[in-house]
């Protein structure tokens, strides 16, 4: 079965479509560009390239992928965008490629939901099955971990990671790392507790969740450093996954973590041993 594509669009001679892909009426295909079988771009969105997307992917109208980034610095190198399989990309989404100096490669996983308006900037690394609300929106060289939940309007700072399966609520502005496994919510963002409910739908017993929340009690009540604390959690919790990425999590923040708890002020430390 080959590519259908629609008499309006546009598609350039350099791109490749493979069987299955349906391309809508006015949307533009670029040079470089490859899409994977079975995806769907709808009228009106636009792939520019040097970009791969998977199979399975449906492009709704006016989302804009593979445009170049919004940086000064960028000159016009080869740089490129690779998004997986099976991914939702709602009305006027943008996702850019990379820059030279970031790694020249801004990378979306697989399963993911992008609401109307969110943007991932240059050289982001989203993982697989995380939601963006509408409007939220990933400065350059940000990482969201996989079944992340990233809220509307909420925006994330230049180098900044959001952790394994943690939820960020609508309007949060997060000048530091959120923490996996964890509400993050606010201008002034405090931690809410483990997010309960989120985990229980992706698959953890109650056992397992216990576990994050003792965890926890400790990293962000205990009133130890976050150096101390992720010491802590390693002597009290050896063998246990979650809180060894938890403790990894941590110690990988360049610029801290948010730990602040509601009604506290404050709370953003560096993640490293010595914090």
């Amino acid at each position: 079965m080959s590519a259908r594509v629609h008499p309006l669009a546009c598609v350039d001679p350099g791109a490749r479509l493979d069987d299955g892909v349906v391309v809508g009426p006015y949307a533009v295909i670029g040079a470089g560009v490859e899409i994977g079988e079975g995806t769907e771009i709808a009228a009106h969105a636009h792939v520019q390239g040097p970009t791969r997307l998977g199979r399975g992917n449906r492009i709704h109208p006016h989302a804009c992928l593979g445009t170049d980034p919004q940086d000064l610095k960028f000159a016009g190198e080869v740089v490129r965008l690779e998004i997986g399989d099976r991914n939702q990309i709602r009305e006027f989404v943008t996702v850019h490629r990379g820059t030279g100096k970031g790694g020249a490669l801004t990378r979306v996983g697989d399963d993911n939901l992008f609401m109307v308006y969110s943007h991932v900037a240059h050289d982001c690394q989203v993982g697989s099955r995380t939601v963006f609300a509408n409007n939220a929106t990933l400065a350059g060289h940000c990482e969201v971990h996989d079944d992340a939940i990233v809220g509307a309007f909420s925006a994330l700072q230049q180098y900044g990671r959001i952790g394994r399966h943690a939820y960020v609520g609508g309007f949060s502005r997060l000048l530091t790392d959120a923490l996996p496994f964890v509400k993050t919510v606010g201008l002034r963002p405090a931690v809410l507790g483990v997010n309960r409910i989120g985990l229980q739908r992706k698959g953890f017993d109650a056992e397992r969740i216990a576990a994050l929340v003792n965890a926890f009690r400790i990293f962000l009540r205990s009133g130890l450093n976050a150096g101390a604390a992720t010491a802590r959690l390693e002597a009290e919790f050896p063998g246990n996954p979650d809180v060894a990425y938890l403790v990894e999590f941590v110690r990988g923040a360049r610029r801290g973590v948010i730990r602040a708890l509601p009604g506290r002020r404050g709370g953003e430390e560096s993640g490293g041993e010595g914090a």
